[in-house]
């Protein structure tokens, strides 16, 4: 059992509890048309729930012009329309608002905070680096 299937089976059981922030997502590949599924960790903003990914993943690209998506969060499956957030400067302003949620995050990215306050230079290096998927529910 790799990490992500893992993660799934957590996220599946009665143990979810322990990984709230988590979810699972699945997203249907643009040339295959086959379900991946995998765990993410999120937050919530302005009605949105927010995923940061690297861009060295696959995965997102399947939401490249937005895709409808299937989400197990809270235990509770949901449908929701996820697309894009790709640009630098949205990046960069969506990982301070990630960071105010999950400060502990800033460390594992190579982040450096000082007085809660993410350091300029690190937070553009990392920007370049990652993206955003914005996830909408459904109804």
């Amino acid at each position: 059992m790799n990490g992500n299937n893992f993660m799934a089976w957590v996220l599946c059981s009665l143990a979810y509890g322990l990984l709230s922030g988590m979810m699972l997502i699945t997203v249907i590949g643009c040339k295959t048309g086959k379900k991946y599924t995998l765990p993410v960790e999120y937050f919530e903003k302005d009605g949105y729930l927010w995923v940061v990914t690297s861009r060295d993943r696959t995965w997102w690209r399947n939401l490249r012009n937005g895709a409808d998506v299937e989400l197990l969060l809270k235990h509770k499956p949901a449908l929701a329309h996820a697309d894009l957030v790709t640009e630098f400067e949205q990046v960069e302003t969506h990982l301070h608002d990630y960071l105010r949620h999950a400060p502990m995050a800033a460390k594992p990215m190579g982040i450096r905070v000082q007085n809660k306050t993410p350091n300029d230079e690190d937070l553009a290096r990392v920007a370049k680096e990652r993206l955003f998927v914005r996830i909408k529910l459904a109804g």
